[in-house]
């Protein structure tokens, strides 16, 4: 099984992929994961990376598609994977298409956390971290016990400077002129849409369900 999940900035894909990963029993890997792995190693491909990264620049198709094609190739991967943050660009998808048909895997399926904008500003306004241990709270889902107070030092709460209605509008704006076009090209294919306003748990399992159900469409197809 090959997940794809997509998602708009405060939708709950950290969340989700956790628990896919621990639900089918695969690796939940994100670029900026594959990219330390590569760094930590010190490979050529790592080495190129880490020098783009570190100038600013933004880390071309070219090496991220070699870096994903390494990754998903290790033993862990033998049974699946979940990939967040990739593809970013239809360039992207078609080398994932084509790579995973050329390994004989089975093509992707594509997941889409279903959130609109005003939800997710409300979302993430909302949000708080703990200036001292850096635990995330959520004012509106998941409150300190005392309002603006770790529960695990009493360390005042901060709200991250990025977490401002302008910034946020601004993040989302890019996400969707970015991402509009690889949506368009999954939802060619079925691209799964999931209503994430939602509970987590609750979401989790609507997840689960349309994987499950692909999973044996599959076989029965086989």
């Amino acid at each position: 099984m090959i997940v794809l999940l997509f998602g708009p900035p405060g939708c709950g894909k950290g969340t989700q992929a956790v628990s896919i990963a621990h639900r089918f029993h695969i690796p939940a890997i994100s670029t900026g994961e594959m990219f330390r792995a590569e760094c930590k190693a010190g490979t050529e491909l790592g080495r190129r990376a880490c020098s783009i990264l570190k100038s600013g620049g933004l880390v071309g198709d070219e090496i991220v598609d070699q870096i994903v094609a390494a990754r998903i190739q290790q033993p862990d991967c033998a049974s699946g994977f979940l990939l967040d943050g990739y593809p970013r660009t239809l360039e992207q998808a078609g080398f994932l298409d084509r790579l995973v048909r050329k390994l004989g895997l089975p093509m992707p399926i594509a997941i889409l956390l279903d959130v609109p904008d005003r939800v997710l500003v409300s979302r993430i306004t909302a949000r708080r971290q703990c200036g001292y241990c850096g635990r995330i709270y959520n004012m509106l889902s998941q409150p300190p016990k005392l309002a603006e107070l770790c529960d695990d030092d009493q360390s005042p709460l901060i709200r991250r400077e990025d977490d401002t209605e302008e910034v946020i509008l601004a993040r989302l704006k890019a996400y969707h002129d970015a991402t509009g076009p690889m949506i368009a090209y999954y939802c060619s294919g079925g691209c799964r849409r999931v209503d994430a306003t939602g509970a987590p748990a609750g979401i989790a399992r609507e997840i689960e369900r349309l994987l499950a159900a692909t999973c044996q469409c599959d076989r029965a197809l086989a």
